[in-house]
């Protein structure tokens, strides 16, 4: 009865009340197979920031993208899954998985579909990959079902799922459905019928090189050498990151096959980015002890740990 009074005092947002319960709309492990690295915009000017009032956005975006984490996992076949049942409105299918590389005009969200959800609500998937939608105009679906893949098609620079929530045309964030300008405070009623949990950055990848490589590599998920000779030139640790912070501190440390710390440098962050990455490392004066050495990358906001990952390398 309490519960009733209170509901009848303090009304839901009307986003709320008749809202879908959405599942989330690709088949992966946040923080492992796949990383949210935008979510809406909440600043009605021209700045941006999130539902925390944090920085995980940019000027005017309309929903969330869920990414992967280099272009290699494209060949994975990334499902994309029905957030709610409904009923498909249009697809897409035919634009090239090239990105920024060309995309005809208008169509910026590349390949996907639209699902209406009855009462006002649908849900948009973008940047899919080429042929890969399973559905046409007027099916039915239901949630989870699977739509297509992840791709690299439309207006983008990775690969990723760009996932809409519309209500009567409006956008909404389903991490907080309330009053779009605002932010900040604990989020009343998101859409997800799960929580889902939201780092505020994060490691895309990790692995050594023999010099520091091209960003087009580190993105790319070729950059990383399994085995390097003991006369290599140089023995380099890189990180690729995303959603990172002025101000955050990445530590790159390499130890040798003994355990003994080989190489560490901190890098401090000068200025917010989506995506960046970074490499430290030792040049190599004569032949280097064979052996497995371990790289260690770690992200640090405000002294506190926000990630870390570790690899190794056999040097022979």
């Amino acid at each position: 009865m309490r519960a009733v009074i209170l509901a009848l005092l303090f009304p839901l947002p009307a986003t709320a009340q008749d809202a879908p319960r959405l599942a989330f709309p690709v088949d992966c492990t946040l923080g492992e197979t796949c990383m949210i690295q935008q979510v809406m915009d909440r600043d009605p000017g021209p700045g941006a920031r999130d539902f925390t009032c944090g920085s995980m956005s940019y000027d005017g975006h309309s929903g969330t993208d869920i990414r992967l984490p280099d272009m290699v996992a494209l060949a994975l076949n990334v499902p994309v899954l029905a957030a709610a049942p409904g009923t498909v409105l249009g697809t897409r299918a035919t634009i090239p998985d090239t990105g920024l590389g060309g995309f005809p005009e208008g169509q910026d969200c590349g390949n996907g579909l639209v699902i209406d959800h009855g009462d006002g609500w649908q849900t948009q998937y973008c940047h899919m990959a080429q042929g890969s939608v399973l559905v046409a105009s007027v099916d039915r679906v239901e949630a989870g079902q699977p739509l297509g893949t992840i791709g690299f098609s439309g207006n983008t620079e990775f690969p990723h799922l760009h996932f809409t929530v519309r209500h009567n045309g409006e956008n909404v964030d389903p991490f907080d459905p309330s009053n779009s300008d605002s932010c900040g405070a604990d989020p009343v009623n998101p859409l997800w019928a799960t929580e889902i949990p939201l780092a505020q950055g994060g490691i895309l990848s990790v692995g050594f090189a023999e010099a520091i490589p091209e960003y087009e590599a580190v993105q790319a998920g070729t950059a990383d050498a399994q085995a390097l000779p003991t006369s290599t030139s140089a023995l380099i640790l890189w990180g690729f990151f995303h959603s990172g912070q002025a101000g955050d501190v990445i530590r790159l440390t390499i130890a040798d096959p003994q355990g003994i710390q080989f190489h560490t440098q901190d890098v401090t962050l000068e200025r917010t980015q989506a995506q960046l990455f970074r490499a430290t490392g030792r040049r190599n004066r004569a032949n280097l002890p064979s052996g497995t050495y371990t790289g260690t990358v770690t992200l640090l906001r405000g002294g506190v740990e926000i990630d870390s990952e570790t690899t190794t390398i056999s040097i022979n």
